[in-house]
């Protein structure tokens, strides 16, 4: 029995290198899923005009002195409705017809680590760009001013909970890093589609009762739905930003609802 031949010198005289411990066993991850652009742009507009339109809902139904149980639902189809069904009626004209598995809508007990670490990460960048906003002069208005003013109201309290806390991070997701980032993957390469669809994530919440003061809020918002696109890239799904987007709002109310707390 013959001993086997050493190994062949290359071009350049030099052995072939053992593979790295462990690269047989981690593939490389799977491609991120993505949709036709349409379906981005159809999620933008369905998402702007209700955005537009909620104040004067609210509005509207505060006047009618409707109890909770029913100004929540009201609220809710009135934000996220149009949103949510261009969501149904898109799985099934450009995806596969599976709506959660379309916008990575999967959850995986990890999540329940990576949400609260997606969340640090958020509030680390949101801290480092509110400071430059200030530090540059440029004019800026929290999305929660006012809240204190009803923070006696045990209706409106509740309202806020349910919209920003369960309503706001599963549909804000679903449209924005399941639809808008999806379908800019199809078209521009991961850091574009994770940029773009963070900067409209920032712009969609611009009310324009807030004038100039939005310019700061949509540069802090904008780099928050940065990290939030960048988390649901590196999972190829959006339940960690879910829970981080879940996270970020019930902090914003804390602050507020303690700020006034006597």
């Amino acid at each position: 029995m013959h001993p086997a031949p050493p190994p062949v010198a290359g071009p350049l005289g030099q052995l072939p290198l053992p593979p790295a411990r462990g690269a047989a066993l981690r593939p490389p991850p799977p491609p991120h899923p993505t949709l036709p652009l349409a379906a981005a742009w159809g999620a933008v507009a369905f998402t702007a005009l209700p955005l537009l339109l909620a104040p004067i809902v609210i509005a509207l139904v505060q006047a009618a002195s409707m109890p909770a149980v029913a100004f929540v639902p009201v609220v809710v189809v009135a934000s996220y409705g149009p949103a949510m069904a261009w969501w149904w009626y898109a799985s099934g004209r450009y995806g596969t017809g599976r709506r959660l598995d379309d916008v990575g809508l999967i959850f995986r007990l990890r999540d329940l680590g990576w949400g609260p670490l997606t969340w640090l990460t958020c509030l680390v960048v949101q801290v480092t760009v509110g400071a430059i906003v200030m530090w540059a002069g440029v004019p800026f208005t929290s999305n929660t001013e006012g809240l204190e003013d009803r923070s006696s109201e045990a209706g409106f309290i509740v309202t806020m909970i349910v919209l920003a806390v369960v309503v706001a991070p599963i549909t804000e997701e679903i449209v924005f890093r399941g639809l808008v980032m999806r379908g800019l993957l199809r078209r521009f390469s991961a850091p574009t589609a994770i940029a773009m669809q963070g900067a409209i994530f920032g712009v969609a919440h611009v009310d324009p009762s807030r004038g100039t003061g939005n310019i700061g809020l949509v540069l802090i918002l904008t780099s928050v739905g940065i990290v939030l696109g960048g988390a649901a890239y590196a999972c190829r799904r959006i339940t960690a930003s879910i829970v981080a987007h879940a996270i970020l709002n019930a902090a914003a109310l804390l602050a507020v609802f303690l700020d006034v707390a006597p």
